[in-house]
């Protein structure tokens, strides 16, 4: 019995690290629609949602297995529990990167200057990801609190990516349309380092049995 659950938690890391890894293609495709306009990488970004929706689908199913057939206690429940909450945040994350690629089809917007940090939100988000995925996998604390903290700096390019298009307002160098497109884009991301930290949070829950939300 405890074979096979060993082997069902086996598949639904791998099942994990694979939408972790469809997530970041998303949020890599979404900046790549944006700096290039590149119509194929709008078209893959939708097919990488559809995948990622497909992931979703299939994790919850192996979670609902484990919990009617094998009825896991203590830190076992944890790990499937978790599991089914991050799925949810990973599929909010494909939602986002594609809600950025349709404000940049829709409104033609150009790509941003160097000195709009989205660049840096995109790399730190997607590494975000990375990182809390693998935490769960190996059930790492010190990986999970880094992602934690790492949303910070996310929040603070946020704070650089607003002042940076006040100042081009004023300057009269960006429409107020497109500043606010700008805007826009560089909230999803800092919503897509929410939900990455959402995912770290519930790795923590998975070890400790205790969640930053109680």
């Amino acid at each position: 019995m405890r074979n096979l659950f060993s082997k069902q938690m086996e598949q639904l890391h791998v099942e994990l690290i694979e939408m972790g890894a469809l997530c970041e293609q998303a949020i890599s495709r979404a900046y790549q629609v944006l700096m290039e306009e590149d119509p194929k990488a709008a078209q893959e970004l939708r097919k990488k949602d559809a995948a990622i929706d497909s992931k979703e689908r299939e994790i919850e199913s192996i979670c609902l297995k484990l919990l009617l057939q094998q009825q896991p206690v203590a830190s076992d429940l944890r790990q499937v529990s978790a599991a089914l909450k991050m799925i949810t945040d990973m599929e909010r994350i494909g939602d986002q990167a594609s809600d950025i690629a349709e404000i940049v089809q829709t409104t033609h917007l150009k790509a941003p200057g160097a000195n709009i940090k989205i660049k840096e939100m995109a790399q730190i988000t997607q590494r975000m990801v990375s990182k809390s995925v693998d935490a769960y996998v190996k059930q790492d604390l010190i990986i999970a609190r880094q992602v934690i903290q790492e949303d910070d700096l996310v929040d603070k390019l946020f704070d650089e990516v607003k002042q940076e298009l006040v100042q081009s307002l004023q300057n009269k160098t960006s429409s107020e349309e497109q500043s606010l497109d700008y805007l826009m884009i560089a909230k999803y991301y800092e919503r897509i380092g929410d939900h990455a930290t959402n995912i770290a949070e519930w790795v923590e829950f998975s070890v400790t049995g205790q969640h930053e939300g109680e």
